[in-house]
Protein backbone atom coordinates (compact mmCIF):
# COMPACT_ATOMS: atom_id res chain seq x y z
CA UNK A 1 0.00 0.00 0.00
CA UNK A 2 1.45 3.37 -0.99
CA UNK A 3 0.83 6.04 1.64
CA UNK A 4 -1.52 8.72 0.35
CA UNK A 5 0.10 11.42 2.50
CA UNK A 6 3.59 10.86 1.07
CA UNK A 7 3.59 14.06 -0.98
CA UNK A 8 2.31 16.06 2.01
CA UNK A 9 5.60 15.63 3.89
CA UNK A 10 7.54 18.81 3.20
CA UNK A 11 11.17 19.49 4.00
CA UNK A 12 10.54 23.09 5.02
CA UNK A 13 7.92 21.98 7.58
CA UNK A 14 10.10 19.27 9.13
CA UNK A 15 11.78 19.83 12.50
CA UNK A 16 15.27 18.40 12.88
CA UNK A 17 17.24 18.24 16.13
CA UNK A 18 20.50 18.04 14.20
CA UNK A 19 21.66 20.79 11.84
CA UNK A 20 23.84 18.22 10.04
CA UNK A 21 20.88 15.93 9.38
CA UNK A 22 18.81 18.88 8.16
CA UNK A 23 21.63 19.86 5.81
CA UNK A 24 21.84 16.29 4.49
CA UNK A 25 18.10 16.16 3.80
CA UNK A 26 18.38 19.55 2.10
CA UNK A 27 20.96 18.11 -0.29
CA UNK A 28 18.58 15.47 -1.69
CA UNK A 29 16.53 16.04 -4.86
CA UNK A 30 12.95 17.10 -3.98
CA UNK A 31 11.35 13.74 -4.90
CA UNK A 32 13.90 11.85 -2.80
CA UNK A 33 13.42 14.29 0.09
CA UNK A 34 9.74 13.31 0.21
CA UNK A 35 10.54 9.59 0.04
CA UNK A 36 13.22 9.78 2.72
CA UNK A 37 11.14 12.07 4.94
CA UNK A 38 8.40 9.45 4.77
CA UNK A 39 10.86 6.73 5.89
CA UNK A 40 12.12 9.04 8.64
CA UNK A 41 8.59 9.65 9.94
CA UNK A 42 7.80 5.94 9.78
CA UNK A 43 10.84 5.23 11.96
CA UNK A 44 9.71 7.78 14.56
CA UNK A 45 6.11 6.51 14.42
CA UNK A 46 7.11 2.85 14.76
CA UNK A 47 8.51 3.05 18.27
CA UNK A 48 7.47 4.34 21.65
CA UNK A 49 11.16 4.70 22.51
CA UNK A 50 13.15 7.92 22.26
CA UNK A 51 14.83 7.86 18.85
CA UNK A 52 18.12 9.72 18.43
CA UNK A 53 18.71 11.18 14.98
CA UNK A 54 22.29 11.77 13.84
CA UNK A 55 24.63 11.26 10.88
CA UNK A 56 26.65 8.05 10.64
CA UNK A 57 28.83 7.47 7.60
CA UNK A 58 27.27 10.64 6.19
CA UNK A 59 23.76 9.16 6.28
CA UNK A 60 20.76 10.06 8.44
CA UNK A 61 20.80 7.48 11.22
CA UNK A 62 18.29 6.50 13.88
CA UNK A 63 19.13 4.69 17.09
CA UNK A 64 17.60 3.94 20.44
CA UNK A 65 18.36 2.00 23.59
CA UNK A 66 18.54 -1.76 22.95
CA UNK A 67 17.98 -1.24 19.23
CA UNK A 68 20.13 -1.59 16.13
CA UNK A 69 20.88 1.55 14.13
CA UNK A 70 18.78 2.21 11.03
CA UNK A 71 20.18 4.47 8.31
CA UNK A 72 18.43 5.92 5.28
CA UNK A 73 19.95 7.48 2.19
CA UNK A 74 19.88 8.26 -1.50
CA UNK A 75 22.90 7.90 -3.76
CA UNK A 76 23.41 10.02 -6.90
CA UNK A 77 24.69 6.98 -8.81
CA UNK A 78 21.20 5.40 -8.48
CA UNK A 79 18.93 8.40 -9.19
CA UNK A 80 15.64 6.47 -8.97
CA UNK A 81 16.20 4.56 -5.77
CA UNK A 82 16.76 5.07 -2.06
CA UNK A 83 17.38 2.65 0.77
CA UNK A 84 17.00 1.79 4.43
CA UNK A 85 20.21 0.28 5.82
CA UNK A 86 20.63 -2.12 8.73
CA UNK A 87 23.66 -3.53 10.55
CA UNK A 88 25.09 -6.14 8.17
CA UNK A 89 26.39 -8.21 11.11
CA UNK A 90 22.89 -8.63 12.54
CA UNK A 91 20.21 -11.17 11.63
CA UNK A 92 17.84 -8.40 10.54
CA UNK A 93 17.95 -8.62 6.73
CA UNK A 94 18.07 -12.43 6.77
CA UNK A 95 14.96 -12.39 8.95
CA UNK A 96 13.21 -9.82 6.74
CA UNK A 97 13.95 -11.98 3.68
CA UNK A 98 12.38 -14.98 5.38
CA UNK A 99 9.29 -13.12 6.56
CA UNK A 100 8.88 -10.88 3.49
CA UNK A 101 10.55 -12.73 0.60
CA UNK A 102 8.74 -10.81 -2.13
CA UNK A 103 7.66 -7.61 -0.38
CA UNK A 104 10.97 -5.81 -0.75
CA UNK A 105 14.12 -5.67 -2.85
CA UNK A 106 17.18 -6.38 -0.72
CA UNK A 107 20.82 -5.44 -1.13
CA UNK A 108 22.79 -8.31 0.34
CA UNK A 109 22.51 -8.42 4.12
CA UNK A 110 22.52 -4.66 4.60
CA UNK A 111 19.56 -2.87 2.99
CA UNK A 112 15.99 -2.73 1.78
CA UNK A 113 16.09 -0.82 -1.51
CA UNK A 114 13.14 1.14 -2.88
CA UNK A 115 12.54 2.58 -6.33
CA UNK A 116 10.91 5.99 -6.46
CA UNK A 117 7.91 4.37 -8.18
CA UNK A 118 7.45 1.53 -5.66
CA UNK A 119 4.26 0.91 -3.76
CA UNK A 120 5.57 0.36 -0.25
CA UNK A 121 3.96 -2.20 2.02
CA UNK A 122 3.90 0.14 5.00
CA UNK A 123 2.72 -2.49 7.45
CA UNK A 124 5.56 -4.87 6.57
CA UNK A 125 8.14 -2.06 6.62
CA UNK A 126 6.89 -0.85 10.01
CA UNK A 127 7.36 -4.40 11.33
CA UNK A 128 10.95 -4.47 10.01
CA UNK A 129 11.66 -1.13 11.67
CA UNK A 130 10.21 -2.33 14.98
CA UNK A 131 12.36 -5.45 14.86
CA UNK A 132 15.48 -3.31 14.29
CA UNK A 133 14.59 -0.86 17.06
CA UNK A 134 14.21 -3.76 19.50
CA UNK A 135 16.98 -5.97 18.10
CA UNK A 136 19.15 -6.39 21.19
CA UNK A 137 16.15 -7.54 23.21
CA UNK A 138 14.92 -10.06 20.61
CA UNK A 139 18.01 -11.27 18.73
CA UNK A 140 17.94 -14.60 20.57
CA UNK A 141 14.36 -15.42 19.45
CA UNK A 142 13.52 -17.46 16.33
CA UNK A 143 12.75 -14.98 13.52
CA UNK A 144 13.40 -12.28 16.11
CA UNK A 145 10.00 -13.06 17.60
CA UNK A 146 8.30 -11.60 14.53
CA UNK A 147 4.56 -11.89 14.21
CA UNK A 148 3.24 -12.08 10.68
Amino acid sequence: MKPQHLSAIAFQDTVFESAQVKQKFGSYPAQMQRQLLFLRQLIFDSSHKKIQETLKWGEPSYLCTKGSTIRIDYKDKHPHQYAMYFNCKSKLIDTFKEIYPSEFDYEGNRAIVFKDSDDINVSALRNCIQLALNYHQIKHLPLLGAEF
